[in-house]
């Protein structure tokens, strides 16, 4: 995820407070230029960064920048062939097949040093302890705990519901560097790209992630379109296509130009094999479609239908 790397541009950008000393200001300053040249991880990083922690020890942009050394230095990328079109949501880097056409695909597989991961997790903690409303740095701990657990997302995902309660119990007022404050509907957009992540995953256990993320969030947020679509989206693919229909039916009800339940509903008819059903939807989607080419698109199917008869 983008936002895990996005930290760095952060702290070339940001400047001292006015209250900061000239020398916070100064190692800032050079450790930009540093990485600027020999990367996050780079020769000379980590010796500048520990005489930067040992003048200011709690300095939330050394914690920063402490995190981006430890968590890059503990990757390591390496190619290896599978018979798969995707692994964890990722298309491979040298599409293949061997001489009789199957699949030989070869993905960049990244393994992780599990004990400069835990400096990594380390320093983000002390970050969010000292700055607890940012969320942006919560966002930065979830993003590396994700790729960390590659597939099996049992870590990430309590992290996420502990996020979730603190949000919605203690309404803390966030900000997030770039963007300012962020309301109710901005944490739950985030919250949506999470569910989103853990789905793209195609792993059995990003799955349930997804599906267990999706339910624990509309505890909180009972009728958000975003997270029934996401249970109708996970029932579809386990084919158990009424349980799936009851949810997009509870977004339609609601809001009958829903896209992305129309859609849904539509490929749910298809997958049934069921025309009528499908025809329902198209028939939503002919009258409530977003944009002029939905509703045509509907419209034209709908047509077809009625010239099989």
């Amino acid at each position: 995820m983008k936002r895990l790397f996005l930290i760095l541009l952060t702290l070339v950008t940001l400047t001292a407070h006015a209250q900061e000393t000239y020398s916070q200001e100064e190692y800032l300053r050079r450790y930009n230029n540093l990485i600027n040249r020999v990367g996050p991880a780079g020769v000379g990083v980590e010796t500048l960064l520990n005489r930067w922690q040992e003048a200011y020890p709690e300095d939330v942009q050394q914690m920063l920048a402490r995190f981006s050394f430890c968590f890059t230095r503990c990757q390591t990328t390496r190619l290896e062939q599978m018979a798969v079109d995707r692994y964890l949501g990722r298309e491979p880097i040298l599409p293949m097949k061997d001489s009789l056409g199957n699949k030989c695909n070869y993905f960049e597989v990244t393994d992780y040093d599990e004990e400069l991961y835990a400096q990594a997790n380390l320093a983000i903690d002390q970050a969010i302890a000292l700055a607890p409303n940012h969320l942006d740095y919560r966002l930065v701990k979830l993003d590396a705990m994700l790729s960390f657990e590659q597939g099996n997302p049992d870590m990430t995902l309590q992290q996420l519901k502990a996020l979730a309660d603190y949000h919605f119990k203690q309404h803390p007022a966030w900000i997030y560097e770039g963007l300012g404050e962020v309301d109710n509907e901005q944490f739950k957009a985030f919250m949506q790209d999470y569910c989103v992540a853990l789905f793209r995953l195609g792993t059995p256990g990003g799955s349930e992630a997804f599906r267990a993320f999706s339910e624990y969030l509309l505890n909180y947020c009972k009728d958000e379109p975003l997270y029934l679509n996401n249970l109708g989206s996970y029932y579809l693919t386990k084919k158990d296509y009424k349980k799936a229909q009851k949810y997009f039916d509870q977004v339609l009800k609601k809001n009958p130009s829903d896209m992305t339940a129309l859609r849904n509903g539509i490929l749910l008819g298809r997958s049934k094999k069921d025309v009528k059903l499908e025809k329902k939807y198209l028939e939503m989607m002919a009258k409530n479609g977003e944009t002029e080419t939905d509703r045509a698109s509907a419209q034209a199917r709908l047509d077809a239908y009625a010239t099989k008869k």
